[in-house]
């Protein structure tokens, strides 16, 4: 028998992503990427089928008699909450947990760019579509959940958000917060995007927008005066321009980079990255902000360009807070917080990024060698006799 509170905590103590359940094997954990076995013995079928009853609805064991999958948010007073999917594989049940703590950590404790917390706070930024985007698993909830939690307490506005499930639970501070499930509260995404504009929204996540109807309508939203926040499962600015305009019909593409020129804030992509010392993961983040010359490059289909005017943003001082992922992971570098190797790892452009490593080895290499000199130097002055000394 499993003591499934003792799991939760446990997972919760080490710093657990993920607890994974499946029969004839034991509970496993993924920690800072990895995935770890416990020392546990295998699950067996009733096991698995005794968390079901004590994690699931009535409704939500019919649902899964049907469809053999199921995702739903489950809160543990008090610890934590987790984001679930139970689904079946050779014929039993396999179930995952996502950890997602109680408290929404800030901007700065994640360490995020702190250009972020300008989108959420700047007038200029109060209307239009912020994109964030990455891979399954790299913090993109996180990172949404920061920013939507700072406009929370410092704007007097109404947040709805469309999830499915509900993972992060707000509290209403300065601002009203609505949490609306997928498959609970609403049918769908397109659904509760038809009826959120006659809710008084002023900021709307949408958890995925997973079809073109779901995307018209939140640039809908976005075009007609609302902040609307989404996530896209694209490794960079440029990439998710191209898979959101590729989604589209050839003849209905020039309309779509005209309305996203106008309507497009940010788009920002990231990756969690190991530490050197073994300590965990940080995001690394690209972040493209719409610039008047980015808006015509988009406008005019050109999404090729964008990198290099993200990358030029950073190299003329960062007026606009832009890197690439490629700088973003060479400041990690030059930080000594990742390794070169993982900063190739994890490049979206590794050609480029072996040469920015050859140039960071570079400075290091010219750096020691000045600290050596003035080191001989401050010797040999030491070691200089003084005038007095001389004449004895």
């Amino acid at each position: 028998m499993i003591d499934l509170e003792r799991l939760m905590r446990y997972a919760v103590e080490k710093e657990a992503s993920d607890i994974f359940l499946k029969v004839d094997s034991p509970p496993a954990l993924r920690i800072h990427g990895k995935v770890y076995r416990l020392n546990h013995p295998p699950l067996t079928v009733d096991d698995l089928k005794q968390v079901a009853l004590c994690i699931m609805t009535e409704d939500q064991l019919i649902s899964f008699e049907k469809r053999h999958e199921l995702d739903f948010g489950f809160t543990f007073p008090g610890l934590c909450r987790f984001r679930i999917n139970v689904y079946q594989q050779r014929g039993t049940l396999g179930m995952v947990f996502r950890v997602i703590p109680l408290r929404i950590r800030t901007i700065e404790e994640l360490k995020l760019p702190l250009v972020l917390k300008r989108l959420c706070t700047d007038p200029m930024f109060s209307q239009g579509l912020i994109l964030v985007t990455g891979p399954t698993g790299c913090g993109k909830s996180t990172t949404l959940a920061a920013m939507i939690d700072l406009i929370n307490q410092t704007r007097r506005a109404h947040i709805v958000t469309i999830e499915d499930p509900i993972e992060y639970v707000y509290e209403d501070k300065m601002s009203i917060v609505s949490q609306r499930e997928v498959g609970t509260d609403t049918a769908s995404f397109l659904d509760a995007l038809k009826y959120v504009l006659r809710e008084s929204p002023d900021v709307i996540l949408v958890g995925e927008m997973r079809d073109i109807e779901t995307f018209h309508a939140a640039l809908t939203a976005a075009e007609t005066g609302h902040l609307v926040f989404s996530t896209v499962h694209t490794p960079s600015a440029s990439e998710t321009l191209e898979r959101i305009i590729n989604m589209f019909p050839p003849h209905e593409r020039p309309m779509v980079c005209v309305r996203l020129s106008k309507s497009l804030l940010a788009v920002i992509s990231q990756k969690l990255v190991p530490l050197a010392d073994g300590s965990g993961r940080r995001a690394a983040v690209e972040i493209m902000i719409v610039t008047p010359t980015i808006a015509k490059e988009i406008e005019e289909g050109r999404s090729g360009t964008i990198y290099q005017l993200i990358a030029k943003d950073k190299q003329e001082g960062g007026y606009w807070g832009m890197q690439t992922m490629n700088q973003a992971l060479a400041e990690m570098v030059r930080e000594k917080l990742i390794t070169p190797e993982d900063a190739l790892r994890y490049s979206t452009n590794p050609s480029e990024m072996r040469h920015i490593l050859h140039r960071l080895q570079e400075e290091e290499r010219q750096m020691l060698e000045e600290q050596e000199r003035r080191r001989r130097a401050a010797l040999l002055r030491s070691q200089k006799p003084t005038s007095e000394g001389s004449q004895s």
